[in-house]
Formats: C-alpha cells, structure tokens, sequence
C-alpha cells in the first residue's frame, strides 16, 4: 500500500483538470500512474480528487488567505494543485496525521516543482495548519 503513490496519482488527475478542463473522468481514465495502484490505494487517491474538486472554492479561498501577495489563480499549475491536496487533506482527513500532509505535500514539491515551491508550500501550509486547528477548537 502506498499512500504517496496514491498522492501523486491525484495530483496528476487534479493537474490535467485543471490544465485541460477536462471532466473528473475523462482526467482518472487518462492520467498514467507511475506504477498501478492496489484497491485501497485507488479509493484514496479517487477521494482525493473528488474531495478537491468538491470543495475546490472553499479550498482556492483559506490557500488566498495565506497566499500573501499570490493570487492562486496566478500560481504554478503543479503548485497551486499540491496546496489544493494537502489543503484538503488538512481541513477534512482526520485520519491523515498533519505532518503527513505537510511533509507529502513538500515532497511532491520537490519532485514535480522546485526547491523553491517547496518552501512557499511549507509556509503557506503552516498557516493552513494553525487556520484548521484553531477552526477545530471553536
């Protein structure tokens, strides 16, 4: 089982949908994993996306407010869809550890991004954090 697969698959799907404009399944049935994905692993990664694109306002929303002098919409493709992930896995996965999020976030930065985007989505997303732990403690 492999959850960072699982990320990286639905960043693929959310970064072809977003690119293209292309439907929830057209992006799912055209998007290649980089290697297949078991069952659960599949579920994930589906939930992801359509937990992202479900919420999607709402989430560009709380990453414009942390965003200082970024417009989401001007961002980096591959960018602004990690911080639309691990912005959503943030607000609604109970399950997923926050370090897990933040930390798989950066490193899809790494991968897909630059050393750079890594640190913009780190910081953005330590603000996320405190903005998603304080709206759990009201």
């Amino acid at each position: 089982m492999s959850r960072r697969l699982a990320r990286q698959t639905a960043l693929e799907i959310l970064y072809q949908i977003d690119i293209t404009k292309s439907t929830l399944e057209y992006a799912i049935e055209n998007t290649p994993a980089e290697t297949p994905l078991d069952c659960s692993d599949r579920e994930f990664a589906h939930s992801l996306v359509t937990g992202v694109i479900a919420r999607l306002p709402e989430i560009d929303g709380i990453i414009a407010q942390f965003a200082k002098d970024w417009k989401v919409e001007r961002m980096a493709y591959i960018d602004r869809n990690i911080l639309r992930l691990a912005t959503y896995e943030l607000k609604y996965l109970d399950d997923v550890p926050i370090k897990v999020s933040v930390n798989e976030a950066v490193e899809l930065a790494k991968k897909f991004s630059d050393q750079k985007a890594a640190k913009f989505i780190n910081g953005i997303l330590g603000t996320v954090v405190d903005y998603v732990s304080e709206g759990e403690n009201e």
